[in-house]
């Protein structure tokens, strides 16, 4: 598998036509794009020597068969033509990213605060456009939990990149204080860095406020900037022929279209077509069957990087909403099928365990506390779900999502808890802290053969079905007030 990086989700098509053609040239015939807009595809390891040769001729960098250096993913794709933003254009984007004179092993995100095509928070440190020029909020989400610190003060777009590499020194080569652990103190994170260096800060005068989600429609033609369109093509499969995006890449070359994009929801975007040329991008679409209508029903949906079962789990549920005539706006949906993924989703289909033979695989259904996709505060709507009856309760949820936004100030309320919805009043739930799977004395443990109904505090010896914790690592749900810490 080959990664190759493109930072701020950008590519100049000249640079993408020399990966393509590298690509074609190692007998590659399709690529895709990644959910942190990354461009990914497979080779023959027979072809691997070569192609790495031509990558770095054209001083291309790539990894195979790793991900030790997170691409930076930017809103620069919405600007001009769904989102206009004031003072974030084209420039600071560029000159941000220009400025990084190192790889980062931490995930970074730079979004605009009035966009919600782009997520927020999937980053280790999320930058959030401010309303003060050239100035951004900071969000550290420490590896490997679901921590987030507010730095106190905003920073300049220039300071940017040598503040994420002071911050992911810090990180990084204090472990046991900031990384994988289950309490971290922000605050001293923040006073090691600032002992360190100073940089150009400005205090902020309110906190951050995110937009009630919105996702636009992404592909197909559209008119923006009176006679220009930007061209949206999304993939049911995520496969990208290389022969295809190869012509995209000449037209542009030939139509002065200096640059495509590549979105999170693993689909690109062309900015800046002539009307006058429209007829050849049809062309295009038409010689490769392209279509670019699909159900607004279906690009709402996140899946894991390279996840065959993932995608058959989408597809199904696709249908079944279709068939039902599911209405999914202001929602979005992300199948987790492995821990740690770190997907963008207001509800979350997660699978829990495979099933042993003769069984169904099992996951649970949760969804964000206000069903805004950037938040990390997790509710279980459903705690144990055969994959046949996923579709039933995701209808449910999206029943009771609509039936909510009908209460005083047309805004979600919170749903019932788990132990509200699924239970008697003195039925007790218990959480793995460690996966977070759950023991429901309603279904009991068929993996570790205990009957429903059995009780938890009676079990004398018990380990996780998911990760093989042991019984002193399960906390009362409401302990955690029912919300998951995600491990993204």
């Amino acid at each position: 598998m080959i990664k190759i990086n493109l930072p701020g989700g950008i590519v100049p098509a000249g640079e993408l036509l020399d990966i393509l053609t590298g690509a074609q040239n190692a007998n590659v015939t399709h690529v895709r794009f990644g959910n942190r807009q990354q461009l990914l595809f497979e080779v023959d390891h027979t072809e691997l020597d070569d192609l790495k040769n031509e990558l770095i001729i054209n001083d291309i960098n790539y990894e195979v068969d790793a991900d030790e250096y997170p691409n930076i993913i930017s809103s620069y794709v919405t600007e001009d033509i769904i989102y206009n933003a004031n003072w974030l254009k084209e420039g600071v984007y560029k000159d941000i990213l220009d400025l990084f004179d190192y790889e980062p092993r931490l995930k970074i995100n730079l979004a605009d605060n009035s966009q919600t095509f782009v997520p927020f928070f999937t980053g280790n440190f999320n930058f959030i456009s401010s309303d003060v020029s050239n100035f951004w909020y900071l969000y550290v989400r420490f590896p490997k939990t679901n921590i987030l610190y507010c730095w106190p003060s905003l920073i300049y777009s220039e300071d940017i990149p040598g503040i994420s590499k002071i911050i992911e020194q810090e990180i990084l080569g204090n472990r046991k204080l900031f990384y994988d652990q289950p309490v971290i103190d922000g605050a001293l994170l923040h006073k090691k860095v600032t002992a360190k260096t100073k940089f150009l800060l400005q205090p902020y005068t309110h906190t951050l406020q995110l937009p009630e989600f919105h996702l636009p429609f992404y592909e197909g033609f559209n008119r923006y900037n009176n006679n220009k369109q930007w061209l949206g093509i999304y993939r049911r499969d995520e496969l990208f022929r290389v022969d295809f995006l190869k012509e995209i890449c000449a037209l542009c070359l030939e139509t002065r279209i200096g640059q495509l994009y590549t979105t999170p929801w693993k689909s690109i975007v062309i900015k800046g077509i002539e009307q006058a040329d429209r007829k050849a991008w049809g062309t295009i679409l038409n010689r490769y069957r392209i279509n670019v209508r699909h159900a607004a029903n279906e690009l709402n949906w996140q899946v894991e990087d390279l996840c065959d079962e993932g995608l058959l789990i989408k597809r199904q549920l696709v249908r079944e909403f279709e068939e039902a005539d599911t209405r999914t706006y202001r929602l979005c949906f992300a199948v987790k099928t492995k821990r740690k993924s770190g997907l963008f989703g207001s509800v979350i289909i997660n699978k829990l365990r495979s099933g042993s033979k003769g069984s169904e695989d099992i996951f649970e259904i949760l969804h964000t506390r206000d069903f805004n996709p950037n938040s990390k505060d997790f509710v279980v709507f459903r705690p144990k779900v055969a994959k046949p009856d996923i579709s039933t309760h995701l209808m449910a949820l999206c029943d009771m999502f609509y039936e909510l936004q009908d209460n005083e100030g047309n805004q979600p309320a919170q749903l019932p808890t788990v132990a509200e919805a699924n239970a008697a009043p003195d039925k007790q739930v218990y959480q793995c802290k460690n996966c977070m799977t759950v023991y429901d004395e309603i279904y009991g443990d068929d993996i570790n053969n205990i009957a429903p109904g059995t009780k938890f505090e009676t079990i004398e010896q018990y380990q996780c079905p998911t990760c093989d914790s042991p019984k002193q690592d399960f906390v009362l749900l409401d302990s955690l007030s029912l919300a998951h810490q995600w491990n993204s």
